[in-house]
């Protein structure tokens, strides 16, 4: 496919989804006059990773859980369904990411309430509902389609039917999503910050997303490497992240003090 056919399927994906258009009108100024938003600071920021970074399993014991194990061996049956979805889904989306660390955060902050954004398959839904399920905890989800792919029914498809009553997925741009969601929940215990990657998205949202979380809650945002968003903010707000290097990439937390 071209690159013009692409972008005519996506528009035309838009047009029939008037609760996106919002989103379409910031879409549309982001790749006019903003291209180069998201890899602003990408050199500074990797190397502010790469001197800090940890592995997932050392991040995890640094929380207090000295017999960590890999959810894959915690939850076999729940992995081998995941994987048999992701595998006979016609729609390919994007990776896991640090799913074990996702899991610990939620069990560190022992969570009820835990906010995501992004979602594609649902590897970090599925991992926060594994924790979640133990304490009747809710997911909140806000997830912005793959418009060019027409995705919205395979959307979470790896999280099995038995932890979606702890689940509110909201199909929309997280500027539309985060109110109806702030709308039903106003706190959080664990917040994971996955959609726009570019500079300006993250730097909108992670003051807001971190207005909305308790004392003792967790921050965390994946690919902190690719621009300098997550160093620039915690640098400005006096933050002291942990950042967690896994297949290659960074991820980053914060405690909320």
């Amino acid at each position: 496919m071209s690159e013009l056919s692409s972008i005519a399927r996506t528009f035309a994906a838009y047009l029939i989804r008037p609760h996106l258009y919002p989103e379409l009108g910031r879409k549309i100024y982001k790749n006019i006059f903003d291209r180069k938003s998201a890899f602003k600071g990408k050199e500074d920021a990797e190397g502010w990773c790469r001197n800090l970074a940890v592995s997932q399993q050392d991040a995890v014991k640094s929380l207090g859980f000295e017999n960590f194990a890999p959810l894959t061996s915690l939850y076999p049956e729940a992995f081998a369904f995941a994987n048999e979805a992701e595998q006979n889904c016609p729609v390919k989306m994007g990776g896991a990411g640090a799913l074990d660390l996702i899991y610990y955060l939620a069990e560190f902050t022992r969570a009820q309430n835990v906010l995501e954004t992004g979602v594609a398959y649902g590897w970090s839904s599925l991992a926060a509902l594994l924790s979640l399920k133990n304490r009747g905890g809710t997911l909140y989800s806000s997830d912005m389609p793959y418009l060019g792919k027409d995705n919205d029914r395979y959307v979470g498809c790896v999280v099995p039917q038995e932890l979606k009553p702890y689940w509110k997925l909201y199909h929309y741009a997280d500027r539309e999503s985060l109110p109806k969601i702030f709308g039903e929940c106003d706190s959080f215990d664990f917040i994971h910050y996955d959609s726009d990657k570019s500079y300006k998205g993250r730097m909108w949202a992670y003051p807001v997303l971190w207005e909305r979380l308790r004392k003792g809650g967790v921050l965390m945002s994946d690919d902190v490497g690719d621009n300098a968003a997550f160093m620039d903010y915690c640098v400005q707000q006096g933050h002291q992240p942990v950042i967690v290097e896994f297949d290659g990439k960074y991820a980053g937390y914060i405690i909320k003090q």
